[in-house]
């Protein structure tokens, strides 16, 4: 039997036939959701022509290369200037690349700068850092996100405005402190304490730490309570497991940040022989003991810890950042 489609009545307009929608794309596109154009700054039209390809991956490498030179020259610049003699570095005209190499300068450096010793000064005031921040700060966002205590809303807030305060005008209360502190009455000046209390609590892991908590859904907690875990129990076993990219990005921010503190070590450490690498180095290099190219080679040595980590644990790091995105 043929069905045929009934033809209009007299008067009436033709009823428009819809487009034929091929399977493949009802099947990929959900029934009553319309796709709007993307807007960008080449169109799809531009981009499937040969000429329009080419001028978008030209635009995309030359972009891409011209911010790699500017974040790398500086480090070629260093790693270099270490490799010249000081007349050469003294030049009117400097010159990209060495005329000379001595590479030996890297050796003399080390032994006459004492590096060895600062870098494990360094090494040990940053790890101790990094422990007492990473327990400070996840046990106060696991408090402000699960515990959920009275006037948690105001504490969270005001740690969010200390953000607001340049560091410059924090100096002063935390020498103070730290000269005298409250209650003890101890002066922590020349020694490790000095660097690790002031830094514990920091507000903005508090608050990359606390917004991926409160991720993590409540029956998790509620299981883990019924089960028998106490609050520690909880973090410990079912929290900290579920939060290991965010916390690998906050560990990277508390190492880092720590490696390359100058001001606050300066005020505190006046033992020459406690000092960090950055103070260290600041010191001999108004002393007239060391050369320029000498003073090169310990600054790309004091930096060569910290581009070991990024380079070891970079996917670790960008999964932590998407993971923190899409949490939040």
């Amino acid at each position: 039997m043929t069905v045929t489609t009934p033809s209009p009545a007299r008067g009436q307009a033709p009823v428009p036939t819809p487009p034929a929608v091929s399977p493949r794309t009802a099947r990929r596109r959900p029934p009553g959701v319309r796709t709007a154009a993307t807007r960008t700054l080449i169109s799809d039209a531009d981009l499937n022509r040969g000429r329009g390809r080419l001028v978008y991956r030209v635009i995309l490498v030359t972009m891409a290369v011209l911010f790699a030179l500017i974040f790398i020259f500086p480090l070629y610049w260093m790693v270099t200037g270490a490799v010249k003699t000081p007349v050469e570095l003294a030049q009117p005209t400097p010159t990209l690349i060495p005329q000379t190499w001595h590479p030996e300068t890297y050796a003399e450096a080390w032994t006459k700068l004492e590096i060895g010793r600062f870098l494990l000064n360094t090494a040990f005031y940053t790890v101790g850092g990094w422990l007492i921040q990473l327990v400070v700060d996840v046990a106060a966002a696991y408090a402000l996100s699960k515990l959920r205590p009275i006037l948690g809303k105001l504490v969270l807030g005001m740690m969010l405005a200390s953000l607001m305060l340049p560091a410059a005008a924090l100096l002063v209360p935390s020498y103070l402190t730290v000269v005298d502190v409250p209650i003890f009455h101890v002066n922590l000046l020349n020694t490790p304490w000095a660097l690790w209390l002031p830094g514990a609590a920091n507000a903005f892991n508090i608050y990359v730490l606390k917004r991926f908590f409160d991720q993590i859904p409540g029956e998790l907690i509620d299981a883990a309570s019924i089960d028998g875990a106490g609050r520690f129990r909880t973090l410990w076993s079912v929290v900290l497991p579920l939060s290991r990219p965010v916390l690998s990005v906050v560990s990277i921010f508390a190492v880092v940040g720590a490696w390359k503190d100058f001001l606050w070590p300066l005020l505190v450490l006046r033992d020459p022989e406690a000092q960090t690498i950055s103070v260290a180095l600041s010191r001999l290099s108004f002393t007239g003991y060391v050369t320029q190219n000498e003073m090169f080679a310990g600054l790309a040595i004091a930096s060569l810890p910290m581009i070991i980590i990024f380079m070891i644990f970079q996917r670790g790091i960008l999964n932590g950042l998407s993971a923190g995105a899409l949490k939040g």
